[in-house]
């Protein structure tokens, strides 16, 4: 993967974020995990930028994170649009604190925007709606809230298409959808978070993981954990997610140019795998699969000879 956008003209994805919701180093850990993490550069909570150059460019956002202002920045570093931190459009998965609250940052306090599509499945767009300060957002006009369906495309723009996929997770406030996103030449996985890929299996549209990996080139699949034990002092049975070890379990008997497919992202701050030059994450990588980067581009283009 690489950062390197000279004279890209194609569609391509930026991952603006790697981390669990609230980040790494996170707040109110001392452990090792965090006490050992350099903070600067932090790792932003996980979200993907969709980046289509033509008619004058769009860049939409796959969810708001706390981190919206530095993930902003990112972008506009790698991608720059016309004005600085204007977007086409945002998406939304689910209603946890990682995915959405970001969007604190558009109303008058901040930014102050007016008419920002913001793209909800149906009970996300009840939440934001009958909820404070997100019910003033969408009053005062700076967002506009526009509904997704699951399994229906959404034309983002003549090259972009985006579909969203329904997947098993902690829906205590909305539905927690993934998304498929498909344009010439390459298509790609979202799935930042799902409680188990065999509850996947029997999940409405009743998916496999394998099925979807192979409709895709790349797969940004959920890293939450790497494998049972790193949580200390809480049940980790209620925080559902697949470990890194099984979803490699899973998919080690697929070829090697699947495998490759996969990147993991959305990594709590105890996850070893967040040191890319670690012991966990060179296994990860021995074993044919990846850890996401943050700034990281897809596709990978090389940078033109001076």
């Amino acid at each position: 993967m690489s950062d390197m956008t000279t004279h890209r003209d194609q569609p391509f994805l930026v991952v603006l974020g790697v981390a669990q919701d609230a980040g790494a180093p996170q707040v109110g850990c001392r452990g090792a995990c965090c006490a050992s993490m350099d903070p600067t550069p932090r790792r932003y909570a996980a979200a993907l930028a969709i980046v289509d150059p033509s008619d004058g460019g769009g860049r939409w956002l796959i969810d708001a994170t706390p981190d919206f202002r530095e993930q902003m920045r990112l972008l506009d570093a790698i991608a720059p649009a016309e004005a600085p931190a204007a977007l086409s459009g945002i998406l939304l998965t689910h209603a946890h604190i990682g995915h959405y609250t970001g969007l604190m940052f558009l109303g008058c306090e901040a930014m102050g925007v007016s008419g920002w599509p913001v793209h909800v499945m149906p009970r996300m767009r009840a939440f934001l709606e009958s909820n404070g300060p997100w019910d003033e957002l969408v009053r005062s006009g700076a967002i506009v809230l526009r509904s997704l369906a699951a399994d229906t495309s959404l034309a983002l723009s003549a090259r972009v298409r985006l579909t969203p996929l329904l997947v098993p997770h902690r829906d205590e406030y909305s539905e927690t959808v993934g998304f498929r996103i498909e344009s010439p030449g390459w298509s790609a996985l979202w799935i930042p978070d799902i409680d188990a890929w065999d509850d996947w299996d029997g999940h409405p549209g009743d998916r496999r993981l394998e099925a979807e990996l192979a409709r895709v080139d790349v797969a940004y699949l959920d890293g939450t954990f790497h494998a049972d034990g790193e949580i200390v002092g809480r049940d980790a049975s209620r925080i559902p997610h697949p470990r890194m070890v099984e979803t490699m379990s899973r998919l080690s008997g697929a070829s090697s140019s699947e495998r490759a497919k996969v990147r993991f992202v959305h990594l709590n701050h105890t996850n070893p795998a967040l040191d890319g030059a670690g012991v966990v994450a060179r296994a990860v990588d021995a074993r044919g699969f990846g850890v996401a980067t943050q700034g990281e581009v897809f596709p990978r283009v090389a940078t033109p000879p001076a």
